[in-house]
């Protein structure tokens, strides 16, 4: 039993709380941060630890790491399609590593590997070319055949209905880290530093003056910024509208669900790139099953009939014997979805106004490194950092898009 705690029980000696009591909103803020979740916490962590910014307020509608941050399936990994996309996410899998130890609190960051199992000649060889890009740029991933799936995860049907499996793409850097740690954690350093976490206080209106962001109108009242960065995950391209900012983005609902817990039996990740479908085991021993997000635009986190059935269907054929698992939950977020399925960061039209947007269903993975050049953008007053100047907002007037379609066999 820790020491402090039975201190605690014998002495009534109280814990320091993680973070400090509600204030009144300043009139104003160096930088005003829309959106308390990884992303928003992580940028106003690295602009006070790490650029002296600590004049920053994070204002959030709900509450602290409430939205898509706790309704994602906490997957970390590298091994995207393109370059841009590659060199991105191997930072943030490197700062996530470290993640623990940089806040003395523990994110129970877990590598376990991830396969992505391939039933098409088809799905070989895109797998055989990520392979390539990941390794020629840092990260560790490679191709096993039937044999080498069937040593890895003896339990897994190799010959499903839909299709048999003939290869696989092993992701040695896939991870998992708990999503609501990672959230804490960024605002327990943050607010240590004297940022200001504002909860229950929700974005009515953005004052705009000379093409510049001046204010930001809250239901608690109107604060003046030096700058503002967006992130608020699927109601992005709601924000941009306030900001008469056009927004190449729809929002559709993200699905997944537990079983109740078994004896552990699946260490990686499994996914399959013909049944669209994920299966991973929780670290509490629950069998998480997810897939692709829902057909339809809508700002909605309901969960569907429909969907757990298409889902359920397909994690049975891969792993038969989880017919007679019983469903424990079942939850959904809300993803921002580009054209080209990459991110949107940088610069807007509006100055000194940061965009941190267009995540879909990759935006947990990228909490760090996010994080940590978007404070960076801001510090350097606008100079973007080479990392994500690739996913500029402009990439879509100039024909440049970065193309991540299909870099992964379901959306996560």
């Amino acid at each position: 039993m820790p020491f402090s705690l039975l201190k605690h029980g014998l002495f009534g000696k109280s814990f320091a709380p993680d973070l400090p009591p509600p204030v009144d909103l300043k009139p104003a803020y160096d930088v005003v941060i829309i959106g308390a979740g990884g992303h928003g916490l992580a940028t106003a962590y690295y602009l006070s630890k790490y650029h002296g910014i600590t004049n920053v307020a994070v204002l959030d509608k709900g509450y602290l790491g409430g939205g898509n941050t706790a309704r994602n399936t906490a997957v970390i990994r590298s091994n995207y399609l393109t370059p841009e996309g590659v060199k991105f996410y191997i930072e943030s899998v490197k700062l996530f590593k470290n993640l623990s130890n940089e806040f003395d609190f523990n994110i129970m960051y877990s590598e376990r590997g991830q396969l992505t199992l391939a039933h098409t000649d088809a799905a070989v060889r895109a797998f055989r070319q990520r392979v390539e890009v990941n390794n020629h740029l840092g990260g560790r991933s490679e191709m096993l055949d039937r044999q080498q799936i069937h040593e890895l995860v003896p339990q897994l049907n190799l010959d499903p209905g839909h299709l048999p499996v003939i290869a696989g793409l092993w992701h040695i850097d896939g991870a998992t880290a708990r999503h609501d740690a990672v959230a804490w954690g960024y605002a327990k350093g943050a607010a240590a530093r004297g940022v200001e976490i504002h909860q229950k206080t929700e974005v009515t209106d953005l004052v705009i003056e000379n093409n510049r962001i001046r204010a930001v109108k809250t239901n608690r009242g109107t604060v003046q910024c030096g700058a503002a960065v967006q992130a608020v995950a699927g109601m992005s391209s709601v924000l941009m509208r306030m900001a008469g900012i056009r927004a190449p983005i729809h929002t559709y609902p993200l699905q997944a669900m537990v079983t109740q817990p078994v004896k552990p039996f699946l260490t990686p990740l499994v996914s399959s790139s013909a049944l669209h479908c994920y299966v991973q085991q929780t670290g509490r021993g629950e069998i998480l099953i997810g897939g692709g997000s829902d057909p339809y635009p809508l700002y909605n986190t309901r969960s569907t009939l429909d969907l757990k059935e298409g889902l359920l269907a397909s994690a049975l054929e891969m792993f038969p014997f989880l017919a007679n698992a019983k469903l424990m939950r079942q939850w959904a977020g809300i993803t921002d979805m580009t054209p080209d399925y990459s991110p949107i960061m940088g610069l807007s039209p509006i100055d000194n106004y940061y965009l941190d947007a267009g995540w879909g269903t990759w935006g947990f993975k990228a909490t760090p490194i996010c994080g940590k050049t978007m404070a960076q953008l801001v510090a350097d007053g606008g100079k973007v950092p080479e990392l994500i100047r690739a996913f500029g907002l402009d990439r879509f007037s100039r024909f440049e898009q970065v193309n991540e379609m299909g870099a992964t066999a379901a959306s996560h």
